[in-house]
């Protein structure tokens, strides 16, 4: 089941959060990178300007910054606020070191002549908070 899951309407915010992380779980299964390729997937399409082409973004989420998202080993996905038109979430990460971190993670419902209409994407993950071991 490699398939790339492609950003639709009816998935909600927290959905696409779900897919992004649970696909960065598994980073390279079932190929390399195929977790972050699916993150891409659903950045939102002034975060893919920023933030790309595809290998640029590869390189950018193996940065300090995200790379305790790659093969992390559990998550936890807070609502924070939601309206029609955003979400901001607050998402814990269980590192594979066994640290923790927080995340704010925003989705925003896409507004365009494309195929994107009215799909969630994401608009900004902000830097991580060290919530330090869980051990």
């Amino acid at each position: 089941l490699a398939e790339i899951l492609k950003p639709i309407a009816e998935i909600k915010p927290e959905q696409v959060i779900k897919i992004q992380l649970s696909a960065l779980m598994k980073n390279d299964t079932p190929y390399k990178d195929r977790g972050i390729i699916q993150t891409w997937e659903f950045a939102h399409p002034k975060n893919q300007k920023m933030t790309g082409p595809i290998e640029r973004f590869k390189k950018m989420m193996k940065t300090d910054s995200y790379s305790m998202l790659i093969n992390h080993s559990n998550h936890e996905i807070l609502e924070v606020y939601t309206s029609n038109k955003v979400a901001t979430f607050e998402v814990t990460i269980l590192d594979k070191e066994k640290k923790y971190y927080k995340f704010k993670w925003q989705v925003e419902k896409y507004k365009g002549e494309s195929a994107l209409n009215d799909c969630w994407l994401t608009t900004a993950v902000s830097q991580p908070i060290s919530m330090g071991s869980s051990i």
